[in-house]
């Protein structure tokens, strides 16, 4: 049986690079430069997220609502300097700036985070869908790059129980009983 699972893992991982592959051959999509509210409630542009480097990784977050969303943010707590140390980043939200700040700092969250309340960037990178007038979000991460004073955006992926960006599912994955319906909290 471990034979099996080994091939099957290996099998695995040369789709992931397959995928990888397939994204750097795929066409960068330009997106326009958004205007954010940083934790201060002070208008910062998507451009400016960038500081002086060419790259910058986006954490599309559903806000303080979603219980899931809270757990992946939890985690990049961790992975905040490592992550720091190889290009800026920042978590974006939906929620205002002042209500993400207090549950920012309520977490710990020794990161970066602004608000795109009031826009249509989620919208626009797909993370945001509109039906009958309310708007519900999607986490997820885009690598956008800067190029000659614009933004594109090179890849994305999308957050779900057993992703490759939160490695608690794959920790409960090896027991017999997987997640036994474990739901993530705000409080452990």
């Amino acid at each position: 049986m471990n034979e099996k699972i080994n091939q099957l893992r290996k099998e695995i991982e040369e789709k992931r690079k397959e995928i990888l592959s397939l994204q750097k051959e795929h066409p960068l999509e330009e997106i326009k430069d958004y205007s954010f509210k940083d934790k201060d409630g002070k208008s910062i542009s998507l451009l400016e997220l960038f500081g002086e480097a060419d790259e910058l990784l986006v954490i599309h977050n559903m806000g303080k609502e979603c219980r899931y969303c809270t757990m992946w943010a939890d985690g990049f707590r961790g992975y905040s300097e490592i992550i720091s140390d190889r290009m800026p980043w920042v978590l974006t939200t939906p929620n205002e700036y002042n209500i993400m700040r207090e549950f920012a700092e309520k977490r710990n969250w020794n990161y970066n985070y602004v608000s795109f309340h009031g826009t249509d960037f989620g919208f626009d990178l797909g993370y945001e869908k509109r039906v009958d007038g309310k708007s519900s979000f999607m986490p997820g991460v885009s690598s956008l790059i800067k190029k000659e004073g614009k933004i594109y955006r090179a890849a994305h992926d999308f957050f779900g129980p057993g992703d490759y960006y939160n490695p608690v599912w794959h920790f409960f994955d090896l027991f017999p009983k997987g997640d036994n319906k474990w739901i993530p909290k705000y409080e452990y």
